[in-house]
């Protein structure tokens, strides 16, 4: 028997607080919740956890945008839903006054509603907005640029590829192409309103550009840049350039139809000419240039509903990933508290035994005395 050195108490001591140790972590993962604490719990699988965290809260804050989105849409599909009441009104008045029992001091008193109407149509477009962004005014549309004050890009479809073109016009000869920056001819196909205030060239699929013009001009070369920008981005998923651009397009009465630059009737200048109902022939105009009102601003609810649609699927598909995604995390990160409790009471069971043996352990050198009597 030896004094000095007590094995049985060192490898006693060794074992109590090995259990110990573990009986702590097994205390820290039940009190957390969490098979990972430290890095140093699963050095790879704090990584891999992290990665998935950042992917987790990702889709939360992108199921959020596109909740937004889906509201943005919402927002403006309802203003359009009241300008919808508002032509079909105005046709009504352009019905009604395009009879001759009608008389024109009658005709007179419903074009001051119909100009009414029109103002209102008017305030729609400047006044819609969604956190203090205006949503018809064109803000959100394709931009598209002109060197000639005479000829603006009116509207553009995303056809058209982003670049810089050349516009030739010669409506004397009725004429016009568009051409690349290489010269290349690009569409000479193109119609022109019945007030040759704008010419619309069409191409190829969806291919549509429509130049706004001075109906003096009736000739020039002006070149084009079409950039392709201007759409709201609806960030929909956790990674760059996973996006929706919802292009809203310009609601105004000239891109109804109801607006127009012609001559002035007092002088020789261009300025913009409303629509009225004040006399027969004017009327009967009113009633096909409304029904072209109502088809543009259909098209625009047509193209909001289907970015409705995406958005919605584009909120159940995040979800889905998100649900699954946090399910990986879970499995990876949350620990099994039957399982651990189960080592709990383990090392529990070890660490009150171990307390015992060391005690047992410190008390053998004192049987040395026995043998000293």
């Amino acid at each position: 028997m030896r004094i000095n050195y007590n094995t049985s108490a060192v490898i006693s001591n060794k074992a109590l607080n090995h259990n110990d140790s573990l009986l702590s972590r097994s205390l820290q993962r039940l009190s957390t919740g969490l098979k990972i604490n430290e890095a140093k719990d699963n050095p790879a699988g704090m990584a891999i956890a992290n990665r998935m965290d950042s992917q987790v809260r990702g889709f939360k804050q992108a199921g959020m945008s596109t909740q937004d989105g889906i509201s943005v849409v919402q927002t403006a599909d309802g203003a359009l839903s009241e300008v919808h009441s508002i032509l079909q009104r105005l046709n009504q008045l352009a019905v009604q006054a395009s009879t001759d029992t009608t008389l024109d001091a009658d005709r007179e008193t419903l074009d001051k509603e119909a100009q009414q109407l029109m103002e209102e149509i008017k305030r729609i477009a400047k006044d819609t907005e969604f956190n203090g962004q205006p949503l018809l005014d064109g803000t959100w549309d394709l931009k598209g640029y002109t060197n000639n004050a005479n000829c603006k890009v009116n509207y553009y479809t995303s056809d058209v590829p982003v670049g810089e073109y050349k516009f030739e016009y010669d409506l004397t000869s009725n004429t016009a192409k568009l051409t690349d920056k290489n010269g290349n001819l690009v569409t000479d196909q193109f119609e022109v309103n019945d007030k040759g205030d704008l010419i619309t060239m069409k191409g190829a699929g969806d291919f549509v550009l429509q130049m706004t013009i001075d109906p003096t001009d009736l000739a020039d070369t002006v070149n084009v840049d079409i950039t392709g920008m201007g759409p709201m981005k609806i960030q929909t998923g956790v990674n760059e350039g996973q996006e929706l651009a919802i292009q809203i397009p310009t609601v105004s009465l000239r891109n109804m139809g109801l607006e127009w630059m012609g001559m002035s009737a007092s002088s020789s200048t261009t300025e913009m000419i409303r629509m009225d109902i004040k006399t027969f022939d004017s009327a009967q105009d009113a009633i096909t240039r409304v029904k072209s009102g109502i088809d543009y601003i259909s098209n625009i609810r047509a193209k909001l509903g289907a970015y409705q649609n995406r958005l919605e699927h584009n909120s159940d598909s995040v979800d889905v990933s998100n649900e699954n995604l946090t399910a990986s995390y879970s499995r990876i990160m949350d620990v099994d508290m039957a399982e651990e409790m189960t080592e709990y009471t383990t090392r529990q069971v070890l660490v009150q035994a171990g307390v015992s043996m060391l005690s047992q352990a410190n008390d053998r050198p004192q049987h040395v005395l026995q043998l000293l009597q």
